[in-house]
């Protein structure tokens, strides 16, 4: 991949992690939850699911997932309940006495893995984005493995950083947000958009192509 290619792909992949989405709201939920610490595991499940929207759109079952009807729905329907059900969880939340080490219940770091890569894995709507963008950026004339690993490694390191921002952020409110009354304002803003998430992915269609 030519150097003026790769920094052309590293403008989209800045813009595309800053877009608001599901992984931004997943990674402030956990901030708010588990402090920045705790939030990273957060993060390595996102990434993890990034990492596989990325390969299935390499292995080529990324233009399967966008012209299959049935497969489109069933893994967008998933997303969609699995944003329902953490929006329940944060607006049924506890509050509690925030103090250095303050972590919420299902803080575990396979509990929050798991929980980023499905937040990640369970949109169709970004693979199918994917699909449509990634081939811009590469070689057909030049071996396709190397480049869809600058790609990965590239989409990986700047989301790490914008969602470590994200975190970061929601765990600054963690600290001075410590009266229950606060934290269970504040857990329900996140809760309404967890909700406001599975709304707009419920509207997505296989025509989308944005994030």
């Amino acid at each position: 991949m030519a150097w003026q290619v790769w920094l052309a792909f590293l403008g989209a992949a800045w813009v595309i992690s800053l877009s608001p989405g599901a992984g931004a709201i997943a990674s402030m939920s956990a901030g708010l939850n588990h402090g920045l610490r705790r939030g990273y595991w957060n993060i390595v499940g996102l990434q993890l699911g990034l990492l596989l929207q990325i390969v299935i759109v390499a292995a080529g079952v990324g233009a399967l997932l966008a012209s299959s009807a049935l497969a489109f729905t069933v893994i967008k329907w998933f997303g969609v309940a699995y944003l329902l059900y953490l929006g329940v969880r944060q607006w049924r939340a506890t509050p509690t006495e925030v103090t250095a080490d303050t972590d919420q219940p299902g803080g575990s770091a396979v509990a929050l893995v798991t929980r980023g890569f499905l937040v990640n894995a369970s949109n169709p709507k970004a693979v199918v984005f994917m699909l449509a963008v990634l081939p811009q950026f590469l070689d057909p004339g030049s071996a396709l493995v190397p480049q869809y690993a600058i790609i990965a490694a590239t989409m990986i390191a700047v989301d790490v950083i914008v969602m470590t921002g994200y975190t970061g952020l929601a765990a600054r409110v963690l600290t001075v947000m410590r009266s229950p009354r606060q934290q269970r304002v504040t857990g329900r803003v996140f809760s309404g958009l967890f909700f406001t998430a599975a709304a707009f992915l419920s509207l997505v269609g296989r025509a989308a192509t944005t994030v």
